[in-house]
């Protein structure tokens, strides 16, 4: 008898089972549409989110880029007292450097929106050259005396 109410409660609970698993064709058309609708706002989510981070960043960099202009107008405006043969020689490091900051200002300015795994790519790249430009201008303003 245990065995036979055993059977009958486990074929009960299988058959449960079954009945509530079972959609219509068209229960399952409405549980893809919403799936693709949240799929299609996340999606666009993602897509404001790296256009903000693109701007923001555009942003960030001219300021960077303008800032390093000022810096190198007062570093001139500085050396303008020094020795003929000092000046010369400042000035011909910090042309380089003016060009390597309107370079970048151009690069930056030409950056068309590639995707994201580009821009990742891009913003690491163009993070490392400003670095490099901004210790190269710190190594050079730096007066080593001894």
């Amino acid at each position: 008898m245990k065995k036979s109410i055993l059977a009958l409660a486990a074929y009960t609970v299988f058959a449960g089972a079954i009945l509530t698993g079972c959609n219509t064709p068209s229960q399952k058309v409405e549980a893809a549409q919403e799936n693709v609708n949240q799929a299609n706002d996340e999606l666009a989510q993602a897509n404001q989110e790296y256009l903000a981070d693109v701007e923001n960043y555009r942003i960030e960099t001219a300021k960077r880029i303008a800032a390093n202009d000022e810096s190198i107008r007062e570093f001139n405006a500085k050396i303008a007292h020094d020795k003929k043969a000092v000046r010369e020689d400042y000035q011909k490091k910090m042309a380089v450097l003016e060009q390597k900051n309107r370079d970048m200002k151009a690069k930056m300015d030409n950056y068309k929106d590639d995707g994201k795994e580009n821009w990742i790519i891009f913003k690491a790249e163009f993070n490392h050259d400003m670095e490099e430009m901004g210790k190269a201008f710190k190594d050079l303003t730096v007066k080593n005396v001894k």
